[in-house]
């Protein structure tokens, strides 16, 4: 069993930009104009609070589990990976059609090694639109492949083949390849 856990950067920074929303705000009862950042931080505050406070993700052999929900493998039909890795997210497709997002906000490492695990569980599974066999390359049956032929190109060229030959000869009838002591010159 994995576990993934969200990283508690996204609530720090979520509470940096819900102090800085306030701390706008503040500024706005002054200046109008100052209500525009205090909007948009909150927005950002809203968002970076959403990703820090989502549940862990465990991937066990038989299923996935998302906070407290729990999906068989067999049940996911298809994965989509939305190409964000920080956060990850991906959407799931169960056998019923209904859809469920997959957000991780953890970091870039652990998401990519999440969705590695997801693809590679979820044997079933369309994994954005390729089948699970073709997308990591395996063969769909053992009968379908043919067997590579052997390389049968020439080491040696014959003149060396024959110097090979006669060494070898030598040496099963001497026992040692040394000129010096060799009887043909004794």
């Amino acid at each position: 069993m994995s576990r993934y856990s969200p990283s508690r950067h996204w609530l720090i920074a979520g509470l940096v930009a819900l102090a800085s929303a306030a701390f706008s705000v503040w500024c706005g009862l002054a200046w109008a104009w100052a209500m525009i950042p205090a909007l948009l931080l909150l927005a950002s505050a809203g968002v970076l609070l959403f990703l820090g406070s989502r549940p862990p993700i465990q991937v066990h052999e038989t299923h996935l589990v998302i906070g407290r929900r729990a999906i068989p493998w067999l049940d996911i039909r298809r994965l989509d990976h939305t190409g964000w890795i920080s956060p990850l997210a991906v959407r799931i497709t169960l056998f019923n059609d209904k859809r469920v997002w997959l957000v991780y906000a953890g970091d870039p490492d652990s998401a990519k090694g999440l969705l590695r695990q997801l693809r590679r569980m979820a044997r079933q599974a369309l994994i954005d639109g390729v089948p699970h066999r073709r997308f990591w390359g395996t063969p769909a049956a053992s009968g379908d492949r043919k067997p590579l032929p052997s390389p049968k190109g020439r080491v040696l060229s014959p003149e060396d083949e024959a110097e090979v030959e006669r060494l070898y000869q030598r040496l099963k009838a001497v026992g040692h390849l040394d000129p010096r002591n060799s009887p043909d010159e004794e």
